[in-house]
């Protein structure tokens, strides 16, 4: 990590000096070097060269300070969000955006011909250990977010037309952009043509003011350039799914180190597999970034030691479960489409409750893929709601309906010394529930209830529903949400963890999950409207919303008062 952060500290140096020394009348000539005198003066009359750019991935704010001010820059600057580059990156390492929080610092700098420019920073904290660590690893090596910026002087469409007309005439091509809401400024990139010897590979024009029109087209001349490479990419994530899923089943996470790389032959030995087509499906995982190659041979990433059986929080039973029944039943997906009928009951004859529970080899997978999820409602114990049971005169009960193997209730509990607990699960989860709860060290203060969603129980303070609604229809859910207000006390709190739709067209994992529960459950996600509109026919009222990680959210509904 020092020697990565010092590697951030260079390039912050550079960056400082290059803004100090260019101008815009130099600029411009060396990133299109084929203007012509009438060219360059119409766009120099236009715009200024505002800033360069880089992206760097501190391991706390104090390694932030000291890098800025080593580089003679202000460590003090006030942060922004940053909506596009964090857009960007989520793109293109297939995160969700709410899981980047991405800043834009702008430390003022001198130039060398009296202009005040900037060095514009873009932060995202990266501590040792962090998933996101691949993530910065390769922001390093390619540089994406590099540029150097020219503002725009006035902030008309025609002008902007025109500017984006002149940077396409000499080869720099579209490469995205956005509106900011946070500074009110619309961004748009290009590709730096060949020939320029700016040092930069990017380029970027700033407007005040959202200029939407201007920006839809410049990002469809983005998009026409690369149609079928983006459907052919799309065509083939079939394959990635079953190269995670094989890597998992042959367990040959568990047999790779993290830090030094064993040869394919070993691992072939080691997993029992052929060592020519192993190590054409290591070729691919190191392109996805699950596995890196060195003098070795390979070695595991951070992201693909998830896939290992031992690690807190293994990925291993989601890898299995999407790679195996619920992959096998996603080619009935135009059925339902068509027909309405799940596609998962059309293939195996049941529902997939049903299904599972008659294979006890399904079923413990089930369970362990649900608890793979558990990064979700991480933050749940600590919900308001939860710790004021916790902090009631007498300790309060919280009662999780269809908890699974309780990973969520252990979590709560461990948190929540005072509290106890109750497990409502169907029979042959519930002794998988108690020895989870039991090596957890919170079984004793457990109370196990057999049972379906009409038996609930009474009496609890907080109730939780997670990730239990989206498996069904509107009238099953009005029936289980009626059960939970019958149950619960005039004081009691319900909440409900599910990924909730989005109604602004911004991208969501709730979006891919409502196809899955569409195709394999019977079930939907939903937006937050409609899980007002459920809970109130159930004589429920919602009382807010707080976001989770992996797009998630906890909806907190009480008993409607009585009129």
């Amino acid at each position: 990590m020092i020697t990565t952060m010092r590697g951030d500290e260079a390039r912050l140096r550079a960056t400082a000096d290059f803004v100090r020394e260019q101008d815009t009348t130099t600029l411009f000539p060396l990133l299109l070097p084929c203007l012509d005198s009438s060219e360059l003066q119409a766009l120099v009359d236009r715009c200024r060269f505002a800033h360069a750019a880089l992206l760097v991935f501190p391991p706390d704010p104090e390694a932030l300070h000291t890098a800025l001010t080593d580089s003679g820059l202000d460590a003090y600057a006030s942060a922004q969000p940053s909506v596009v580059v964090r857009d960007r990156l989520a793109l293109r390492h297939g995160l969700a955006a709410t899981a980047l929080d991405v800043r834009i610092l702008r430390p003022g700098v001198q130039g060398l011909d009296g202009v005040r420019r900037v060095v514009e920073v873009f932060v995202l904290t990266v501590p040792p250990g962090s998933e996101l660590s691949p993530v910065a690893a390769h922001e390093r090596d390619r540089q994406h977010e590099a540029h150097v910026a020219f503002e725009v002087e006035c902030p008309d469409p025609l002008v902007l037309r025109g500017l984006c007309a002149v940077f396409a005439r000499h080869g720099a091509e579209p490469d995205g952009g956005g509106y900011n809401p946070h500074e009110d400024g619309t961004v748009f990139y290009f590709t730096a043509p060949p020939g320029s010897k700016a040092g930069y590979q990017r380029v970027e024009l700033y407007v005040h003011g959202d200029h939407q029109d201007v920006l839809t087209t410049h990002l469809a001349a983005q998009r026409a350039r690369q149609p079928a490479e983006s459907v052919l990419r799309q065509l083939t994530g079939a394959w990635t799914t079953q190269a995670l899923a094989a890597f998992a089943a042959l367990r040959v996470p568990d047999a790779m180190d993290t830090g030094t790389g064993t040869a394919v032959e070993t691992l072939a030995r080691t997993v029992g597999a052929e060592t020519d087509n192993l190590a054409t499906l290591l070729r691919y995982l190191k392109m996805l970034e699950v596995v890196a190659e060195d003098g070795s041979g390979y070695r595991l990433t951070e992201r693909g030691t998830l896939l290992r059986a031992d690690v807190p929080g293994s990925m291993r039973p989601l890898a299995l479960m999407y790679g195996g029944p619920f992959y096998e039943s996603f080619a009935g997906l135009g059925h339902t489409v068509r027909t309405g009928e799940v596609a998962f009951d059309r293939l195996f004859g049941e529902n997939h409750f049903d299904h599972f529970a008659k294979d006890p080899e399904l079923a413990e997978l089930f369970d362990q893929s649900m608890a793979a999820s558990t990064r979700m409602f991480a933050p749940l114990p600590a919900h308001p709601v939860i710790t004021a049971a916790s902090r009631a005169p007498e300790p309060g009960v919280i009662v999780d309906i269809a908890g699974g193997t309780g990973e969520l209730l252990g979590r709560v509990l461990t948190a929540n010394p005072r509290l106890r607990g109750v497990l409502l699960e169907r029979p042959h989860v519930i002794e998988a529930a108690r020895r989870s709860l039991d090596t957890a060290g919170c079984g004793d203060r457990c109370t196990y209830w057999t049972g379906d969603f009409a038996d609930v129980p009474p009496g609890g303070d907080v109730y939780i529903l997670s990730r239990v609604l989206h498996d069904w229809d509107d009238d099953r859910c009005r029936e289980i949400l009626r059960h939970c207000a019958a149950a619960m006390p005039a004081h009691a709190d319900l909440l409900i963890v599910e990924r909730v739709l989005p109604t602004d067209g911004s991208h969501s994992l709730a979006t891919a999950w409502d196809l899955h529960m569409m195709c394999n459950v019977g079930g939907r996600e939903r937006t937050t409207a409609h899980y007002a509109q459920l809970l109130g026919d159930a004589g429920l009222t919602l009382a807010g919303r707080s976001p989770l990680p992996l797009d998630g959210s906890v909806l907190h509904a009480r008993k409607s008062k009585a009129e």
